[in-house]
């Protein structure tokens, strides 16, 4: 197949990048900074999001697009500005591939964009599912609601959608590393509470799911990119300490988090249990559906 990935030199595309050059696929890597990387046989870097640029114009009839590309959550505080880029940046990428399939004369047959499980909202108590049909009324919902209808548009071009909305992503790059520094100086412990839910998924299920949903025409609309079993917080620092044979014991409490964080202290505090029924059912096979044989496969490299 001939594949284009957005996001394509971050931490999941990169992954993404080998495991569909693997599978023999040609790729084409959409980036404002094509001229940093050299081509391959299979990958070519192409320009976007730049007035010089017309990628439409360069790349081949495709059977996928693959949309990863938006700035990082957790790479400074939350400040006005700083949320409205993080909107800015989902909003700007999406309709940057909704221009690329407008001006394509003959279309992707599906579009496979990122999204997160912010869309739920926050709760200790529920269980969502993809049948969920109600956003979460915080800034990390609405970011969601907006980048998904974004990515909406190309169902009116015929384009097969799916927007999967992915929990905490478990990798060597990505928030495992801040993670697991508190466990390194033995201070690890329980944020806040520890009840809040951690939807945690491993990086090769991150590929997995991706790579299904590309091949799966039955798979459509939102699904959840997580493990079958999240953890509360409390539990899963219970694990991390265990895999790294460390005490988990030292709680930071909530009121100083959100003062060091500010607003982007959600991110540790609040949470959501989010299970991923329609991947289960339709037929994906997770290779780590358990969080400590997920950390330790990471950990002991």
């Amino acid at each position: 197949m001939k594949i284009a990935i957005t996001g394509g030199t971050g931490f999941v595309g990169t992954q993404l990048t080998k495991r569909l050059k693997d599978e023999g696929h040609d790729l084409y890597i959409l980036t404002r900074s094509p001229d940093q990387y050299t081509d391959t046989e299979q990958v070519t870097y192409i320009g976007w999001l730049k007035d010089e640029y017309n990628p439409a114009e360069q790349l081949p009839a495709l059977d996928a697009i693959v949309n990863l590309a938006g700035e990082s959550l957790n790479s400074g505080r939350w400040t006005e500005e700083r949320k409205q880029s993080i909107m800015n940046s989902r909003i700007k990428a999406t309709e940057g591939v909704i221009d690329i399939i407008e001006r394509l004369p003959q279309k992707p047959a599906v579009l496979v964009n990122a999204s997160a499980v912010g869309y739920y909202g926050q709760s200790k108590t529920k269980t969502f599912t993809e049948e969920t049909s109600r956003p979460g009324n915080d800034f990390l919902a609405n970011v969601v609601v907006e980048w998904e209808e974004r990515a909406s548009k190309a169902i009116e071009h015929g384009v097969r959608t799916v927007y999967v909305r992915f929990g905490i992503i478990l990798g060597e790059e990505g928030a495992l590393p801040k993670m697991v520094l508190p466990y390194k100086m033995m201070v690890g412990g329980n944020l806040g509470s520890g009840e809040q839910w951690m939807s945690w998924i491993h990086i090769e299920d991150v590929v997995g799911i991706i790579d299904f949903a590309i091949k799966n025409d039955e798979v459509n609309g939102p699904l959840n990119g997580t493990a079958p079993n999240p953890k509360r917080n409390k539990d899963f620092g219970e694990t991390l300490g265990s895999v790294m044979n460390r005490p988990h014991w030292l709680p930071v409490p909530s009121i100083a988090l959100k003062a060091a964080l500010g607003d982007m202290s959600t991110l540790l505090l609040d949470g959501q249990s989010v299970i991923p029924k329609k991947a289960l059912t339709q037929g994906y096979t997770f290779n780590f559906p358990e969080l400590k044989p997920a950390l330790q496969s990471i950990l002991s490299n």
